[in-house]
């Protein structure tokens, strides 16, 4: 049994080293994009029940955004970015636990030692997915803040000379920025990658019967850790468009 932290190289593309998370993410998002095209093409103006239940998704999403981003503009204006980090991180994470991920595979020789290497891998158990996915969000939130509010207003946030006190509370303000990105990427690293490792362990020592709870356990964790990020990210995006008033 190995289990390895660090996502596994399985080919490169013109230099390009591509990892079995990055496999499994290029997976994901062409499902995403052929889903939606699919979907853009069928819709109706008198919803089926599919489109009902779309449509019904879609508003308690944006609903539920709206109470972080305290009103409904704020919501409407980073659905679009907060949904799609939500709906890409939650399939990422389900698709972690579909039969064969993470079961097939080759063997690679290392130093002498046959080391098995699954082709595909849970995209969140790779730290540079969501390391990225963090840099994203806050990138995102400061990009909005600086054509939202101004230069001068948001910039104002992190270096405010109208007083030490200020000052400080500034510096403390742009620590926690670099403070986020840490805190985005490992809590969810961290959750994906400890679900993956339990999956192993029970399915080693106890296969086929008692890994089924487990499973249930992994689907709903997948939900609240992208209901987590997502929300995160609205907090992040709709505290960067307001004006700290002195």
């Amino acid at each position: 049994m190995d289990i390895s932290i660090k996502a596994e190289q399985i080919f490169d593309l013109w230099g390009l080293p591509v990892t079995n998370t990055l496999l499994t993410s290029w997976l994901v998002m062409a499902f995403l994009i052929v889903g939606s095209i699919l979907i853009s093409r069928t819709y109706k103006y008198i919803p089926g029940r599919i489109q009902n239940l779309i449509e019904w998704i879609i508003e308690n999403l944006l609903s539920f955004f709206e109470t972080i981003g305290g009103d409904r503009k704020t919501a409407e204006k980073f659905f679009p970015i907060v949904a799609t980090i939500f709906i890409f991180v939650l399939l990422s994470n389900w698709a972690g636990i579909l039969p064969g991920v993470g079961s097939i595979g080759f063997y690679h020789l290392t130093e002498g030692k046959e080391t098995f290497v699954p082709l595909f891998r849970s995209v969140n158990s790779d730290l540079n997915m969501t390391l990225a996915l963090a840099l994203i969000a806050v990138v995102l939130s400061h990009l909005y803040g600086l054509f939202t509010i101004g230069f001068r207003h948001h910039v104002g946030k992190f270096l405010n000379f109208s007083g030490p006190v200020n000052f400080f509370a500034g510096i403390l303000e742009l620590v926690s920025e670099f403070a986020k990105i840490i805190s985005f990427s490992f809590r969810l690293f961290g959750n994906v990658f400890a679900g993956e490792v339990l999956l192993v362990i029970i399915g080693f020592l106890i296969p086929y019967v008692a890994p089924v709870p487990f499973l249930g356990l992994e689907l709903f964790v997948g939900f609240i850790q992208a209901l987590i990020f997502s929300t995160l990210a609205m907090v992040s995006l709709s505290a960067a468009v307001q004006v700290h008033h002195e």
